[in-house]
This record gives C-alpha cells, structure tokens and sequence, in this order.
C-alpha cells in the first residue's frame, strides 16, 4: 500500500550529499514534490539533516532523513525559510 502524499517519479540521476564540509556521491532513485529516495555506495553515517545537489537535474534542496535501509535513504524536502 502507497503511504506517501504525494507519486513519485522513478529516475536515475548522480548526484551527492552535502554535510559540515564533507561531499558523498549518492543516485537519485526516485522523487516527488516533497521528498525522493537515494542510494549510496554503503553504509556511511549520513546525518539526519543534509544538503541534496542533483546537477543534472537543477535540484539542490536541503532535506531530512524520513527512514533508512542498508543503503537506501528515503527523505523529506524541507520548506524554504
């Protein structure tokens, strides 16, 4: 059953996770209006708060951690301020 609010689009994008200075290269998964699923290469210690750069897909949004799975990471756009 779909929990989510709103469908996501599947799409296969690089991109990477921005976090107090440090850069790890991640795969856009899916996305929706509020939030997209990423994998990484393994399990990292990824904050529950970061900064998401998708170059090729215009996309540079600050986000937080909704739920993790090896190395899977679903999370939530956060409203712009």
């Amino acid at each position: 059953m779909e929990r989510r609010a709103t469908q996501r689009r599947r799409v296969l994008k690089g991109g990477s996770i921005e976090f107090d200075g440090r850069t790890v290269e991640c795969v856009l998964r899916n996305i929706s209006a509020m939030g997209a699923a990423l994998q990484i290469d393994r399990r990292l210690c990824i904050p529950h708060e970061f900064k998401l750069n998708i170059p090729h897909g215009g996309i540079q949004q600050n986000c937080r951690v909704v739920w993790r799975k090896e190395t899977l990471i679903g999370l939530a756009f956060e409203a712009a301020a």
